[in-house]
Formats: C-alpha cells, structure tokens, sequence
C-alpha cells in the first residue's frame, strides 16, 4: 500500500499562441499521483494534495515550476508543501489585508520626493506599525498595494524586469522601483 502521496506533474506541448496567465495559474499540465488516483485537471490535482495534507499550491513538492526551466520555492507553504503551513500563510495574509491598508501605504508613498522600491516601502510600513520582521506578510502585501496604485494610476513602474521567463509577458521583478505618478 503507497502510504505517500507524491503528486507529479508533466507539461503538456504548450503552443505558441499559450495563454501565458492560464500558463502561470497550472495549465498545459498534467498531474498523476503515485497511489494512482486519477487527476484530471490541476482542480483535482489541488483536491487530491489537501485530502493529503499536502499544500495545494505546489501539490506537496515544496516548490513551483512557473513556466518550464523556472523553479522557485512555493511562496504559498513557504517551502515545506504541508497544508498546515499553506493554511497559516493564508491567515496570515488576510491579518495583513486588514492591517496594511491601501491609505497607509498610499501615506507612505506620499512621503518619497523620488522614486522608491518594494522593499524601501515595506520596510517603512514594518517600522510604523512596529511589526518585527516575520510577524506578517508585509512584502507580499505592501506589492500587492502598489500593484493597485499603479493599476489605479498612481504611481509609475520605472524598473526594467529582472528575468525574462516567457519573453516579455511572463517577467520577474525582484525588488521593483516606482514613483509617483506626476
């Protein structure tokens, strides 16, 4: 009897023409367990790994293969593919949600006279609400919020990417810089 749930997944030919957001959330996969379960769909795949207690993100392997070739470990279990821990991040984010609000990072941004990057910005949020490093999420939250601004017209993206992981639609930012839009 296989006691180990080892989720695997292959890439399927993934055409041209990909929907790179389709690409990057799970799809042109494939995912086969090793008890044997069938698993369809990346959907399957997901219900299968937490039934396990295993992370639903990375299907209990601990890392991501974003696009073919790009590995990283999985932001969502914080690498160790364990439900429990996927579950506690996720609390953890929606702690961040409420407590780093778009207003505060906006009153944040209002100070810089130049341009700033993620981690400037997150530090300061860090600093005024007198959160030691690890207690939240800050760094996802605070991008996420600068994300919103940026969408909104707020601020403008000045950073050129840092890796090109499908051409020029699918790109990685490691420590971006903005400023305010004029």
């Amino acid at each position: 009897m296989v006691t180990t749930h080892t989720i695997s997944t292959v890439w399927d030919d993934i055409p041209a023409d990909a929907d790179d957001l389709v690409l990057v959330q799970g799809g042109y996969r494939s995912f086969g367990c090793a008890c044997g379960t069938p698993l369809p769909d990346r959907v399957a795949a997901e219900l299968h790994a937490m039934e396990h207690d295993r992370c639903s993100s990375c299907l209990g392997a601990a890392t991501e293969e974003i696009v073919p070739g790009y590995v990283r470990r999985c932001v969502a279990c914080a690498g160790t593919g364990r439900r429990r821990d996927q579950l506690i991040w996720q609390l953890a984010y929606n702690q961040a949600e409420t407590t780093i609000t778009v207003s505060l990072v906006r009153s944040i941004v209002a100070q810089s006279s130049a341009t700033f990057t993620l981690s400037e910005v997150a530090d300061a949020v860090r600093a005024t609400l007198g959160l030691r490093p690890g207690r939240l999420p800050v760094g996802p939250r605070v991008r996420d919020v600068l994300h919103q601004l940026e969408a909104a017209g707020e601020l403008v993206l000045l950073s050129a990417p840092d890796e090109l992981l499908r051409g020029a639609s699918v790109v990685l930012y490691r420590d971006p810089r903005w400023r305010r839009a004029a």
